[in-house]
């Protein structure tokens, strides 16, 4: 059964790794290096628009899956995977400031030095503040809209084209 519960767990992490190598590759594969007060301006672009923020929520996410990939595989060990994956997750959060590096480093790639220096400047406004507090909702409430004026569409095209289609067999 360990063994059974080893393989599975093995096969487990080589295919999470093998996907973030996947995920990774484009992103490294970009050799551009930029300056310390360029990497510095993205830095403060991307924490003034809290655009980082969203991702606070991957090392649980990514804990949760292996306890629950690891429990799948041995049930029994339940108490000794959540002590292994909760110690494991801990030593992992230092390793945050690496995603935090690479969206820096895409924010660089995008917008020059100034243009970033001009963006923290606007989101640490206090309208900047607002807007950075609200970009979650009104994203949401964006794309609610859209799907609701989407659904309104598609039943109205699907009613106008049944009149036409109606309108032509009757001649």
């Amino acid at each position: 059964m360990l063994v059974k519960f080893k393989s599975a767990a093995i096969a487990g992490v080589a295919s999470l790794v093998v996907a973030g190598v996947l995920v990774a590759s484009p992103v490294m594969a970009q050799d551009k290096t930029f300056s310390e007060s360029h990497i510095a301006a993205a830095r403060a672009a991307v924490k003034a628009t809290k655009s980082i923020e969203s991702f606070d929520n991957i090392l649980p996410d990514v804990a949760e899956r292996t306890r629950t990939l690891f429990i799948r595989s041995n049930p029994a060990m339940s108490a000794e995977i959540d002590v292994a994956v909760n110690e494991s997750a801990v030593e992992l959060i230092p390793r945050r400031k690496e995603l935090n590096y690479v969206i820096y480093e895409v924010w660089a790639r995008r917008f020059s030095e100034e243009q970033l220096n001009e963006i923290a400047t606007f989101y640490n406004s206090e309208t900047g503040k607002r807007m950075a507090d609200l970009s979650r909702t009104l994203t949401a409430l964006t794309i609610g809209a859209a799907k609701q004026w989407s659904d309104v569409i598609s039943t109205d095209m699907v009613s106008l084209s049944r009149r036409k289609l109606d309108a032509l067999s009757a001649q």
